[in-house]
């Protein structure tokens, strides 16, 4: 029986990362989560999380899935799309230091440094001040990467204090650097559930 709410249903590319971490937080902020495997589970969802893991690994997953050109494809047509470290890497258009024949599926004019902290043993936590956020953010950054130059349409909206850019939005995509899922911090997922509630395409949300 249809009760009438109204669940925005969320993709998560679960090809490796912290999946599990992503799906938590969605499920506390009221959201139908769909494991992300296939193309046509890409096609159910209102958006997408590419979550933090490690970038060459998913972007060889997602080629041997057949989910990379559907992704972009996706991306390119306004799907709203939130890319968490390894995510982030996915999403910029460039990247500083490829693996050996590394992709990304594009999207955000940036450019990203992988591993731009060190190794895991220089991973990190601090506390962020974030436009559009009323308290700061507490961030994990674990072997972030770090964006290195962006384009005039995206917009730093958290940076280190020494300038370096870690928090980027550019239309229908969100990207950080860190783990706001690591920390408990809803801030970002609040923010990405607001972006697939601003689409008025009519595919954003599903009544149940």
């Amino acid at each position: 029986m249809s009760t009438g709410a109204v669940v925005t249903r969320v993709g998560v590319l679960a090809l490796q990362g912290d999946v599990r971490e992503h799906s938590r937080m969605l499920v506390r902020l009221g959201a139908d989560v769909v494991l992300v495997r296939r193309p046509e589970e890409l096609e159910a969802v209102s958006g997408v999380i590419l979550p933090g893991g490690e970038s060459g690994v998913i972007d060889k997953l997602a080629r041997e899935f057949g989910l990379r050109l559907p992704i972009c494809a996706a991306i390119a047509r306004g799907l709203p799309v939130y890319g968490t470290c390894a995510g982030l890497i996915l999403l910029a258009d460039r990247i500083a230091n490829p693996s050996p024949g590394q992709q990304s599926f594009g999207g955000l004019d940036i450019t990203v440094e992988r591993n731009a902290f060190g190794r895991q043993a220089e991973s990190f936590e601090t506390d962020l001040q974030v436009q559009g956020m009323e308290r700061a953010v507490h961030a994990a950054f674990i072997r972030a990467p770090v964006v290195v130059e962006r384009g005039p349409d995206v917009r730093a909206i958290a940076t280190l204090p020494d300038g370096r850019v870690v928090a980027v939005r550019q239309e229908n995509l969100l990207g950080t650097a860190f783990h706001p899922e690591a920390t408990g911090e809803t801030g970002f997922h609040e923010l990405f559930l607001e972006m697939i509630a601003a689409r008025t395409d009519g595919v954003d949300s599903v009544r149940v």
